[in-house]
C-alpha cells in the first residue's frame, strides 16, 4: 500500500490585515460629509453631488450604499433645482436611513433638509423647517421613541444673527417641538446626540465680541436647557462632533486659533456637568481641524480631520488614535498632493475605522472613503508565529494509519 509522509513545515505563516480606500463621483465636485457601518456589514455615506442629478449645475443630496470593501451597490439623490446637501446620515431601526442637511429654496433661503429612505435608498418622505432666512441641519439621529433630533442653525428664528437650532420629530418628521440657543452674535449647532438620560447634548461655536468659542449645550427630553459651557481660547476655537462617553461625560474635537495664527487640531473632555476634565492639540505649523470623533471601544478616541501639518503637501486626511486620556497613541495620514478632508469617523465592527471625506481638491473633488485595520493602516502584515522546535510527529498511510518505515526504504 501506498504511504503518505506527513511532513509539517517550520516557516512562518503572513496574514494581510483589510483595508483599502476608494473613490466615487463624477466629473464635478462630489463631497463625503458622513459615515456609518450598516447592519450588513456595508457603508452609508452621505453628501453633495454636483455631478449626477438634477444636471443643471447646482448640487443634489448624495446618498451611496457600498458593500464591506467599499464597492458601490447604488446610489440615490435628492433635490430641487437649487443647492441641496447631506450632512450626517444614519441607519434607522427599520433598515432604511435618514438624512439631514439643507435645502434651497429660492424664494426663501435655505432650509434645513429631513429625508426619510427605505433600505435602497428610495424616498418615503421628506420634510423642510425654518423661515424666511438662512436655516441649515447638520446632525440627525433617531432618539429612542422613534422620532428624531437634528442641530444646525437658524437665522429666521432666534434672538438676532445665527442661533442653535434644534428640532425634534415623530417617526413621519412631524415637528413636535423646536427650540434655539445663543445670544445677539452668530452661533452654530454642529453635532447633536441623545444622551443616556433621554436629555440631549449639542456642541457648536458661539460667537462674543470678534472671538467665537465653543459650546456645549445640555438640554432634557424637552428641548430645555439644562447648562452651558463655553470654552474659551486665546482667539477662536470651533467644535464639529460631541460624543457621550461611557462614564456619563463627553468628547469633542474641533480646532482652536493659537497665537502663530494657525489652528489646532484639539480634544476636549468633560464631566457630565460639561466641566473640562483634560484637554489636548495635535498639529504642527500649518492649519489641523478636527471633524469627528468617537470613543473607541478600548476607552480611547478616533479622531478624523485635516491637517496642513503633516502629509503628501496642500491638506491631508488626519487619523489620530488616543488612549482614555487623550494621549496620542497613533496617527496617519491620507491623500495625494491636492487637498484632501477626512468629515466623518466610525469604528467598525472588526476593531478597524472607517472614513469618509473629499479628495482632489474643491471643484473637482471625489468622495473619499477610507477603511483602515485597528492601527489605521489600510494595508497591513501580521506574523502567525510556529513553534521553531517542532519536529515530525508521525508518518501516516494513506488512509491515516500511522506507520513505522524502515530505514532508507521507500
Amino acid at each position: 500500500m501506498k504511504k503518505l509522509l506527513l511532513i509539517l513545515l517550520c516557516v512562518p505563516l503572513i496574514g494581510f490585515g483589510q483595508g483599502w480606500e476608494t473613490t466615487f463621483g463624477g466629473a464635478s465636485a462630489d463631497v463625503g460629509q458622513s459615515v456609518q457601518q450598516t447592519t450588513d456589514g456595508g457603508y452609508i455615506i452621505t453628501g453633495l453631488t454636483h455631478s449626477y442629478g438634477n444636471g443643471n449645475g447646482s448640487s443634489d443630496v448624495y446618498l451611496l450604499k457600498t458593500d464591506d470593501y467599499g464597492v458601490d451597490q447604488w446610489s440615490q439623490t435628492f433635490g430641487g433645482t437649487d443647492a441641496d446637501e447631506g450632512k450626517s446620515v444614519q441607519q434607522t431601526t427599520d433598515g432604511g436611513y435618514i438624512i439631514t442637511g439643507y435645502t434651497t429654496l429660492f424664494a426663501n433661503g435655505d432650509d434645513v433638509y429631513l429625508i426619510k429612505t427605505d433600505v435602497n435608498g428610495v424616498e418615503l418622505w421628506s420634510q423642510t423647517f425654518g423661515g424666511t432666512d438662512d436655516d441649515y441641519g447638520t446632525s440627525v439621529q433617531q432618539t429612542s421613541d422613534g422620532g428624531y433630533i437634528i442641530t444646525g442653525s437658524t437665522e429666521s428664528l432666534g434672538s438676532g444673527g445665527l442661533d442653535v437650532y434644534l428640532i425634534k420629530t415623530d417617526g413621519n418628521g412631524t415637528e413636535q417641538w423646536s427650540k434655539t440657543f445663543g445670544g445677539t452674535g452668530d452661533d452654530w449647532g454642529s453635532s447633536v446626540q441623545q444622551t443616556n438620560d433621554g436629555g440631549y447634548i449639542i456642541t457648536g461655536r458661539t460667537k462674543s465680541g470678534s472671538s467665537f468659542y465653543t459650546c456645549l449645550i445640555k438640554t432634557d427630553g424637552n428641548g430645555i436647557e439644562q447648562w452651558t459651557e463655553n470654552f474659551s481660547s486665546t482667539h477662536s476655537s470651533f467644535s464639529y462632533s460631541v460624543q457621550q462617553t461611557a462614564d456619563g461625560g463627553y468628547i469633542i474635537t474641533g480646532s482652536d486659533y493659537n497665537l502663530a495664527f494657525n489652528h489646532d487640531l484639539y480634544l476636549i473632555k468633560t464631566d457630565g456637568n460639561g466641566i473640562e476634565q483634560w484637554s489636548q492639540i495635535f498639529g504642527g505649523v500649518g492649519d489641523d481641524i478636527g471633524s469627528s470623533v468617537q470613543q473607541t471601544t478600548d476607552g480611547g478616541c478616533i479622531i478624523t480631520g485635516s491637517t496642513e501639518s503633516l502629509g503628501s503637501g496642500g491638506l491631508d486626511v488626519y487619523l489620530i488614535k488616543t488612549d482614555g486620556n487623550g494621549t496620542e497613541q497613533w496617527s496617519k495620514t491620507f491623500g495625494g498632493t491636492d487637498d484632501d478632508v477626512g468629515h466623518s469617523v466610525q469604528q467598525t465592527t472588526d476593531g478597524g475605522y472607517i472614513i469618509t471625506g473629499t479628495t482632489g481638491g474643491w471643484g473637482f473633488s471625489d468622495i473619499y472613503l477610507i477603511k483602515t485595520d485597528g492601527n489605521g493602516n489600510i494595508t497591513s502584515t501580521f506574523n502567525i508565529p510556529i513553534n521553531p522546535n517542532r519536529n515530525l510527529q508521525k508518518t501516516v498511510d494513506i488512509l491515516g494509519k500511522e506507520t513505522k518505515p524502515q530505514t532508507n526504504t521507500p
